[in-house]
């Protein structure tokens, strides 16, 4: 059963996102008049909660204050998350981001071969859009079948409601689809929806545990950025091309009770 789509975080997956995240972070804070300031490590730290509000929540559970300012400061995430949603499209719309090696080259490969592609982040929506047209182009927003973002599920990653959400918009079963994600919290939310999984660590999820993970390698690479030589020696080739996918998706997919035999890609899908 050869993949019909493929399903794409957004965050440290399609780019190196986070430290523009940080940066905003830090400038809503003085913006709304909170003396906080997030350093490289305490943000990576706090990347293991999924979503901007709940690490904003997070952070201020973990201050010692009174009830009162407790709940002043709870009462003001909404705005701290928006004034920092704004910040960050500014600083992407700057173009300083690029686009992951292998991120966009794969795309197109799936796409010529007639498979869909996702999104599945728990990222505002405005932050996908401003991403994919400022550092992608204009016309990659259209590339998209589906795209599931931000708080439209009950449950934020590691849960697998938003991959969930982008399977029932691409009305495919998960065994057809392979996610991309960086961090450890986006491996178990693909791999509890039943996808089989591609991780790429970013500098800011290197040491997290991808051991659940079906395939980990330091980038998706490209013919002229391949692969190091541990990971060209794992997937037998300089890069990861959609055909060398397809064969390791169906070798995994061979493991599964009650599913049909795989069809290697040949112009097309099964």
């Amino acid at each position: 059963m050869s993949p019909r789509a493929l399903i794409f975080d957004v965050d440290g997956t399609l780019a190196d996102t986070e430290e523009l995240h940080r940066q905003a972070f830090n400038e809503a804070f003085f913006a709304c008049g909170v003396d906080w300031r997030w350093g490289p490590a305490l943000y990576a730290d706090l990347l293991q909660i999924t979503g901007g509000k709940e690490r904003i929540a997070e952070y201020i559970s973990r201050q010692q204050m009174p009830a009162a300012e407790r709940g002043r400061l709870l009462r003001l995430i909404p705005q701290l998350h928006t004034a920092k949603t704004g910040i960050y499209r500014e600083l992407v719309a700057l173009g300083h981001l690029r686009p992951r090696a292998g991120v966009v080259r794969l795309m197109k490969e799936a796409r010529a071969a007639g498979l869909k592609l996702a999104i599945a982040s728990t990222t505002s929506p405005e932050n996908v859009e401003s991403l994919l047209a400022s550092s992608f182009g204009r016309d990659v927003p259209h590339w998209f079948s589906a795209i599931a973002t931000g708080d439209v599920v009950p449950k934020k990653k590691p849960a697998p409601d938003i991959y969930n959400l982008a399977l029932e918009k691409l009305a495919i079963e998960p065994e057809r689809a392979i996610a991309f994600e960086d961090s450890a919290i986006g491996v178990r939310a693909a791999k509890a929806a039943g996808l089989f999984t591609v991780a790429t660590p970013s500098l800011w999820t290197i040491g997290q545990d991808f051991t659940s993970a079906d395939l980990v390698l330091t980038s998706l690479a490209d013919p002229d950025k391949p692969l190091y030589a541990t990971d060209e020696l794992r997937i037998g080739a300089k890069y990861l091309g959609l055909q060398q996918l397809t064969v390791l998706h169906c070798a995994a997919v061979r493991q599964m009770p009650a599913v049909q035999a795989c069809v290697p890609l040949a112009g097309g899908v099964a």
